[in-house]
C-alpha cells in the first residue's frame, strides 16, 4: 500500500539567528525566526509524513506555546514523526522539495542538504529531491518557504 502527504511551512527571516535548512548552517546574514531553529525544510517534510499517516500537523505535537521545546532543533521533530512512521510500519520511498527564497541561491547546499537528510532519514540521497525557486522578484524576500511530497509505502 502506497500513501502520499503534502507538507508545507514558512518562517521570516532576521538578523542575528542562523540560518538552518535540512539541519546544516548556511552561510547568510539572516535566520529564520520560529519557535525552533526554523528549519522549514525539515518541518515541510515532517509534515508531509505526517499527512500520509493521516496525522495532526507538527504544531500538534511540537506546540509554539510551549517554552521547554523553545529553540528545538528540528532535527528532533523529524526523529519523532520518523518514529510515527516505523510504528506504523511504513517506509519512505521518496521525498521532493521546493525550496523557496529570494537569497542565498540554494544549489550550492543542495548535496549537503541531501547527505544530512539521507543520515537522518535512513535512505539513499537518490530518494530526496530538492529544488531552490525564487519568486522573480515578486516580493522583498524576507522569507523562506518548502513545499514537500513524500511517498510512503508499508514495510
Amino acid at each position: 500500500m502506497y500513501k502520499t502527504g503534502i507538507g508545507f511551512d514558512i518562517h521570516r527571516f532576521e538578523k542575528g539567528r542562523k540560518f538552518i535548512l535540512g539541519g546544516i548552517e548556511i552561510s547568510y546574514e539572516k535566520g529564520l525566526i520560529g519557535h525552533s531553529d526554523g528549519d522549514v525544510l525539515i518541518h515541510s517534510i515532517s509534515d508531509a509524513i505526517l499527512g500520509a499517516l493521516g496525522k495532526p500537523d507538527i504544531g500538534y505535537y511540537f506546540p509554539d506555546r510551549v517554552q521547554k521545546i523553545k529553540g528545538i532543533d528540528s532535527k528532533k521533530i523529524l526523529e519523532k514523526v520518523l518514529e510515527f512512521l516505523k510504528e506504523e510500519g511504513y517506509k519512505i520511498v521518496n521525498i521532493d522539495n521546493v525550496i523557496i527564497c529570494e537569497k542565498p541561491k540554494i544549489l550550492p547546499y543542495t548535496d549537503k542538504i541531501k547527505a544530512n537528510l539521507s543520515d537522518i532519514i535512513g535512505i539513499e540521497k537518490e530518494k530526496i529531491g530538492i529544488k531552490g525557486k525564487t519568486t522573480e522578484g515578486l516580493d522583498k524576500g524576507n522569507y523562506c518557504a518548502c513545499l514537500s511530497t513524500v511517498l510512503i509505502s508499508k514495510k
